[in-house]
């Protein structure tokens, strides 16, 4: 009898879960699919597909914009890292195991509820030529109209916005440690820096991966926030990758274009998750 229910629970298995397999290919494959078609195409959204092989990748290569792209976005990844997750692992730590240091950390948590579109909205007169920041500091900069000035106070405002939730990531993984290596390496007299270089990091290295490859992935893909405090400019100086594909796809409805941008920067993406993840192993 049990032989005889073996197969038709595994049947009962798949067919439980086919739906949710056929659902998640359908919402996620078969558009990445679709965009890999129409980057070997030339298409504006009307007239059907016309096949011109791998010319928008050769076109793209030689495009100077993408150098721009490739330059910002590689600016967004370095100053997330240094930004976003180094002053979070910092308020993190200074903040543990200290009275009160769950309410030090909720003035950083309350930015992160506005979304990127928000922020920039927040943002951009601060920041513009005669905004609040200008007078605040004396000075005359034009904050969003100067590369490479523009990406890097975008940077900060994007800091602002993602340390809180960063510093909880850290938080969490603080609490979860066990005090018994903490206390035999106080023990020992280690204290301070020592402590946390050969105590407490290492065994926060688990969630210092998630939180780094986190943070990888949202800085190679950043739009909202660009778009809507420069929309890329003055003169496409301030463009990232996601930015670019955004442009040439649905403003100037270069569609098979604008999918060899997109193409590549899923190709981009999924090398840099790669390189990082066998870098952790």
């Amino acid at each position: 009898m049990t032989g005889r229910a073996a197969p038709l629970l595994g049947r009962f298995r798949a067919g439980y879960v086919a739906p949710s397999v056929l659902l998640v290919a359908g919402l996620l494959y078969a558009p990445f699919v679709w965009t890999a078609y129409l980057s070997l195409t030339r298409y504006d959204g009307l007239i059907p597909p016309e096949w011109v092989g791998f010319e928008n990748f050769v076109k793209l290569l030689d495009d100077p914009a993408l150098l721009t792209a490739i330059r910002n976005t590689l600016m967004w990844v370095a100053g997330t890292m240094l930004l976003p997750v180094g002053l979070g692992l910092l308020v993190a730590v200074l903040s543990y195991d200290i009275r009160g240091g769950a309410w030090f950390r909720v003035p950083f948590m309350l930015p992160y509820a506005l979304s990127g579109a928000g922020l920039g909205l927040v943002w951009s007169p601060i920041l513009s030529h005669d905004g609040i920041a200008n007078k605040l500091l004396g000075v005359d900069t034009a904050f969003l109209q100067e590369a490479p000035h523009n990406t890097i106070a975008m940077l900060l405002v994007w800091t602002w916005q993602q340390l809180g939730v960063n510093t909880l990531l850290f938080a969490v993984g603080l609490q979860s440690i066990p005090k018994e290596p903490i206390e035999a390496a106080r023990l020992d007299g280690a204290s301070g820096w020592r402590l946390f270089r050969h105590v407490i990091w290492p065994l926060m290295a688990p969630l210092t991966a998630v939180v780094v490859g986190l943070a990888l992935v949202a800085s190679l893909k950043s739009f909202d926030i660009v778009w809507v405090m420069t929309q890329g400019g003055p003169g496409r100086n301030s463009e990232t990758l996601a930015v670019t594909m955004y442009r040439d796809t649905f403003v100037a409805s270069e569609y098979g274009y604008g999918s060899a941008v997109a193409v590549m920067l899923t190709v981009v993406t999924g090398l840099a998750s790669y390189l990082y993840l066998r870098g952790r192993k």
